[in-house]
């Protein structure tokens, strides 16, 4: 037998007929994955003793002047670096560990390859926000400078002080600065050596656990406790002996002295535990499974037949049951220990869909999408890595959520837009990734719609599933095409036609619902004067203000979709001092407006993202129209997107042309998704639907494909024209989109670029042209489109040497820099 002295040296002993070894050597350094601008290399950090590091966890380090987040990659016993160890700088701290399951760094390492985009931001967009923090650079005024004295200082330098003097705290960070102001770095060196500035490094802000006091008894006599201290004791344990110290101080009306009186005396321990911080929805009453039709019978036996990587296209008609399939495909899932990962295009859609799940599943569902607070989100991704079954709700930054033991992935209305981020990089697509995933992790893919997007629609790795009727035999409702030319003639000037306003009057008359849909939020699309005809355009970009009205005898208020710039309505034209300002196009709040007027006995409610703007706004708004508390919801695209609401019996579409007519070769596509989803929505109760569609091109086969809820056609007729075009889903396309706040400078970059592009072989280029609404937030736009055959293999450009040439016309032209954004398989080329 051996002992080992307090003092004496670690030895390894053998087993018998093992040979002697010393004991493996422990890692003491540790490669990792920084998150700072342009750095895509490995550093090497030593392990400080006091920290236990493992590949995965995410930490934070000392880089140059700064603190950044960084990845931990691999663990070395011995630095391959030629520098002194000495130099080699320490490891600062473990922010949080194990937040990458196994085979994670597969799926990002394939986003960064196919999307051009530096590894450590594709983490960046995978992880919840405030895990890799970073130290930023920030300015802010003096005393001297908040004084306003009377000295000269330059244009630019006075352009930052305007800036900074528009905040409270007279500070903001060099990023913003650099930004809003041209050449911004020097007017901030002209303020700092003039005194009237000062710059400053911000520690990260890092996300953390949420830690709560929790009382725990102890097992002793109570001989010596007080009547007060004993009753505490039993109300603890009634309460199975453990308790947070909030609820306990609130139901024995005590004070935490007395809880010290008898932590002192051993009966109870007080500690901080971790709380998990969770969205909160509403107790909803149990939910089963519901009898299917033969279609739902037949797709879920299909679904639940897979074993192993498939996709799979569910094709159902607006309410034919799409959902009741996912519950049923997911339920065997969750018994035998698997997880399912349900994709919905919009925040909006998740409370009801969110309510419908829990009522089946209870507290298996959890909600991941971007308007939940940073330590939901934070304690939502931890919650996934415990491996428990579980069933993850959320938009497209959902597809990264880590679930280790992944059983079904669906994404709901597949052809939606809001799948594919255009900013920031990596502008991945949702339906990509989650086939990738779906892939790696052996498991079946359901892509849902009523509408599938014509890429899905012609994919022929997949199986096809269709559900051609709604349930309980209910018919699609009938649409009926109101020409508006026809009304102007007939002199009605009103923006809804006369069969629109009938049936408007029939839904107060017959306390029934209905859904206005309108493309656009606002009041006007844009103001105008009737005498010079000059239209009030926003400053800072290229479009037109639109009009905002807040409420009865407020200042009224111009806005601008693009960059949010206000400012209030003049009284008279800027241009010639007319009075005669008027407003053109209809937003939501005009329609509401003059609905109010026209039909005074109709309750409304709008449904827009200016009414929707606060947490919580989404489910309230629905809640308040299916308790019966408006017979009208107005608003634009999330009313289009997988609402349910049995109770509805009209839909009006106000204004179908505006959809119809952009300059995008989706337009069609986009036009016919967005009527038919709207359309959907009515007749999905007991009571028969109606759907008016309003346009001034009723013999457009767009509009004709809506009225006879006929896809095949507008597929084979859009498909046809695609292919002649060489356009997906016949086509690939990438899309370079460069912008600076200098216009001569972003446009020789464009020019530099699609010459070093030209001497490239196997794809077409188009441009470089300016963007259809050039300047956005004070920065100038240009685009190049990029259109080669998807099966073959094009000899596509070394995306370094484009950024790099992108950089060098740059430096060559003037300091202000040209950001360039790589737009893999875009959905809008606007």
């Amino acid at each position: 037998m051996y002992s080992i002295g307090a003092k004496s040296s670690v030895i390894a002993v053998a087993e018998p007929g093992g040979s002697y070894q010393s004991p493996a050597k422990l890692p003491e350094w540790v490669e990792v994955l920084v998150d700072c601008p342009g750095c895509s290399d490995l550093f090497t950090y030593k392990i400080p003793a006091q920290l236990a590091i493992k590949p995965g966890d995410i930490l934070s380090v000392p880089f140059g002047a700064t603190q950044v987040g960084a990845i931990a990659i691999r663990l070395l016993t011995q630095p391959n670096l030629d520098i002194p160890l000495e130099k080699i700088r320490e490891v600062e701290d473990v922010v949080s560990e194990g937040f990458f399951p196994a085979g994670y760094w597969t799926l990002l390492n394939r986003v960064a390859a196919y999307y051009y985009t530096p590894l450590i931001q594709v983490i960046r967009v995978a992880l919840p926000p405030g895990l890799l923090g970073r130290s930023q650079r920030r300015l802010r005024l003096t005393s001297l400078g908040k004084k306003n004295l009377a000295i000269y200082i330059s244009p630019i330098a006075q352009q930052v002080i305007t800036l900074l003097e528009k905040t409270p705290t007279a500070d903001y960070s060099y990023h913003y600065i650099q930004q809003k102001v041209k050449a911004a770095y020097r007017g901030i060196r002209e303020l700092i050596r003039l005194g009237l500035a000062e710059n400053y490094l911000e520690p990260p802000q890092l996300t953390k656990p949420k830690l709560q006091k929790a009382v725990t008894l102890l097992d002793n006599n109570h001989d010596d406790l007080t009547a007060r201290q004993k009753e505490i004791v039993e109300v603890l344990r009634r309460r199975g002996g453990e308790i947070w110290q909030s609820e306990l101080l609130q139901l024995c009306s005590t004070s935490t002295s007395t809880l010290k009186a008898l932590v002192d005396k051993g009966y109870i321990v007080i500690e901080d535990r971790e709380i998990l911080r969770r969205e909160q929805g509403p107790t909803v009453a149990a939910d089963w499974a519901k009898s299917l039709t033969p279609a739902q019978n037949n797709a879920l036996e299909t679904i639940n037949s897979l074993t192993g990587f498939a996709q799979v296209l569910l094709h159902g008609v607006t309410g034919s049951g799409k959902t009741e399939v996912y519950l049923q495909a997911i339920s065997p899932l969750l018994a035998q220990g698997k997880s399912a990962l349900v994709l919905v295009p919009e925040i909006g859609l998740t409370p009801q869909l969110t309510d419908r799940f829990r009522a089946r599943f209870g507290h298996k569902v959890h909600v991941y999408h971007s308007a939940l607070s940073d330590g939901e989100r934070y304690d939502t991704w931890r919650q996934m890595l415990t491996g428990e079954p579980q069933i993850i709700i959320g938009t497209r930054s959902a597809i990264f959520a880590p679930l280790p033991n992944l059983g079904l992935i669906i994404l709901d209305e597949e052809h939606d837009s809001s799948f594919k981020q255009d900013s920031p990089i990596p502008t991945y697509h949702a339906r990509t990734i989650a086939q990738w995933r779906a892939e790696l992790e052996h498991c079946p893919l359901i892509l849902g719609s009523a509408t599938p997007s014509l890429e899905s629609w012609v994919s022929g790795n997949q199986l096809y599933l269709s559900l051609p009727e709604r349930i309980n035999s209910r018919p699609l409702p009938p649409v009926e095409i109101v020409d508006m030319r026809q009304e102007l003639k007939e002199g009605n000037r009103s923006i809804f036609s006369r069969k629109l306003q009938n049936a408007l009057q029939q839904l107060a008359e017959r306390q029934q619902q209905g859904i206005l849909f309108i493309h656009r939020r606002g009041h006007s699309t844009f103001v105008s004067c009737r005498s010079c005809g000059y239209v009030l355009e926003c400053p800072h970009c290229d479009v037109s203000l639109a009009y905002h009205h807040v409420e009865e005898g407020a200042p009224e208020l111009l806005r601008c979709h693009y960059c949010n710039y206000g400012r209030l309505h003049p009284p008279h034209c800027p241009e010639c001092s007319s009075p005669y300002l008027k407003f053109f196009g209809s937003g939501t709040q005009r329609v509401a407006q003059e609905l109010t007027k026209q039909f005074p006995n109709l309750k409304i409610i709008r449904f827009d993202s200016d009414t929707t703007t606060t947490k919580g706004s989404h489910r309230k708004l629905l809640t308040q129209f299916a308790n019966g508390e408006a017979h009208l919801l107005v608003g634009t695209q999330m009313l289009t997107k997988g609402l349910d609401l049995p109770q509805v019996t009209l839909v009006g579409v106000v204004a179908a042309d505006g959809l119809l007519h952009l300059s995008d070769y989706r337009a069609n596509e986009r036009t016919f998704q967005t009527l038919t989803q709207v359309a959907g929505r009515a007749g999905r109760g007991d009571d028969p639907g109606r759907v008016i569609v309003q346009t001034y091109t009723p013999e457009h086969p767009i509009i004709e494909a809506v009225q006879k809820h006929d896809y095949q056609s507008f597929a084979d007729a859009e498909l046809a024209q695609r292919q002649t075009l060489n356009y997906p889903p016949y086509g690939r396309l990438i899309l370079l989109r460069l912008s600076s706040l200098d216009p001569i400078q972003v446009q020789n970059t464009a020019q530099i670029i699609a010459t070093f592009l030209n001497n490239k072989e196997g794809f077409e280029i188009l441009g470089p042209a300016p963007a259809s609404i050039l300047r956005v937030a004070n920065r100038y736009r240009w685009q190049i489109l990029l259109k080669f055959d998807p099966d073959a293999l094009p000899n596509l450009p070394d995306w370094p040497e484009v950024r790099t040439a992108c950089s060098s016309a740059s430096l060559s032209l003037s300091p202000a820099s040209v950001s360039l954004t790589i737009d893999v398989d875009p959905i809008n080329i606007m």
